[in-house]
């Protein structure tokens, strides 16, 4: 019988072999952890008037819960490579409801910004793990459209948790919102108890030797590392700033611009689900990334420079984000080439370099936009996906065969 392990495979035999319940379950997880941070959007105003503070010190709770998660995001990674990733996917996630409870019931400010603090660092410490974890259990040649899937969780925070997370809240507030996301993150924890198995991955094994740090920092995984934060820079200018660049271009209302958001979101979400696709379709990974890179950064100047009216510029944005989206599944394949033993640790460093983009698309989209204004992103985003590209076209050359 021939081994799921080979690219030749017919995609039934492919599809046929994927852990769909581990990938439910994983998907299920990053969907909780991207909601205990994005699916706060909607109430800032209301949370402001509740806790007696200024809108833009709520705000800042994204900065705050991305720092947590970057910095968990490492450590969690590590963790996992010395003492086995199902602890981490058990514990992490319950501890995660724990802390949307107790912010849920915060007095304050200070304590809903301690959890909040809290509970994006309970994130990052399993959404690398989680990727790692799939990523071992797949084959090489099915891994690209698996992690796709894993990442379509995230991508749906946009699509149905945000609107989801309003609709909810209009009837139970922003406090009953969040102990609803501390529901899902205790059902992510269930879920995962039940699909990952106990000897999963790390070194579980008293004997086995620790993951050697070297061995995960090698020259190949730093490049690729710091062209995660250039896609991500390269992503985030668009998906924090695009319904300002609509608002400010268009005049359009907050009422009018849902379809405008959702259609950006359904674009990341075809994107990564396609690009695991592709990923698994195409050899050369680094390329496939490499390209997409390079055309959506073609889109980023068409979006940011040319205003032929709303339809087009939304249809451009799709455009945008399907391009980004579609290169990122094979970009995470890539990385997860590595020894098993130190696949939690590189992944984990994944979602820190991703909070640092985050954090550095927010901030160089506020320099931008009080400087040259939105004019400025469309080079500024090229010249990112350029950098990006390069970076993955240099990290190829020392690829594992």
């Amino acid at each position: 019988m021939t081994t799921p392990s080979s690219r030749d495979l017919p995609s039934r035999d492919l599809h046929a072999a994927l852990p769909w319940a581990l990938i439910g379950a994983a998907c299920l997880g990053s969907f909780a952890a991207t909601s205990s941070g994005t699916t706060r959007a909607p109430f800032l105003l209301d949370m402001a008037h509740d806790l007696d503070v200024a809108m833009p010190l709520v705000a800042n709770l994204v900065s705050l819960t991305a720092t947590a998660w970057g910095i968990t995001s490492a450590l969690g990674g590590w963790l996992s490579d010395v003492i086995g990733r199902r602890p981490l996917l058990i514990v992490a996630p319950f501890a995660l409801a724990l802390a949307m409870v107790a912010q849920a019931m915060a007095g304050s400010f200070f304590w809903v910004a301690v959890w909040a603090a809290v509970g994006g660092g309970c994130a990052g410490a399993f959404t690398g793990v989680i990727f790692a974890e799939v990523s071992s259990r797949v084959p090489d040649s099915q891994r690209g459209r698996a992690l796709g899937w894993v990442m379509s969780g995230q991508s749906l925070t946009l699509v149905v948790g945000v609107p989801m997370a309003a609709a909810v809240g209009s009837v139970i507030g922003w406090r009953g919102w969040l102990v609803c996301v501390g529901g899902l993150a205790l059902a992510a924890c269930l879920s995962l108890f039940l699909t990952v198995g106990r000897g999963s991955a790390g070194h579980t094994r008293g004997t086995a030797a620790r993951p050697s740090l070297r061995a995960a920092l090698s020259p190949r995984v730093l490049g690729l590392l710091g062209t995660g934060v250039a896609e991500r820079i390269c992503y985030g200018l668009a998906a924090v700033y695009f319904a300002t660049f609509m608002q400010v271009t268009y005049h359009l209302s907050l009422l009018e611009l849902a379809l405008p958001l959702a259609v950006f979101a359904l674009g990341n979400v075809a994107g990564t689900v396609l690009g695991g696709q592709l990923a698994d379709r195409l050899r050369d990974r680094l390329l496939t990334f490499a390209v997409a890179m390079a055309l959506s950064g073609a889109a980023a100047l068409a979006l940011f420079m040319w205003h032929p009216g709303p339809v087009v510029s939304i249809a451009v944005g799709f455009v945008y984000v399907l391009l980004n989206a579609l290169g990122r599944p094979s970009f995470m394949a890539a990385l997860a080439a590595v020894p098993d033993d130190v696949r939690g640790t590189v992944l984990g460093l994944n979602g820190t370099s991703a909070s640092v983009g985050w954090i550095g698309a927010a901030a160089l989209g506020a320099v931008m936009i009080g400087s040259v204004g939105f004019e400025g992103f469309g080079p500024l985003a090229a010249l990112l996906s350029l950098l990006g590209a390069g970076g993955a076209m240099l990290s190829r050359r020392s690829a594992p065969s």
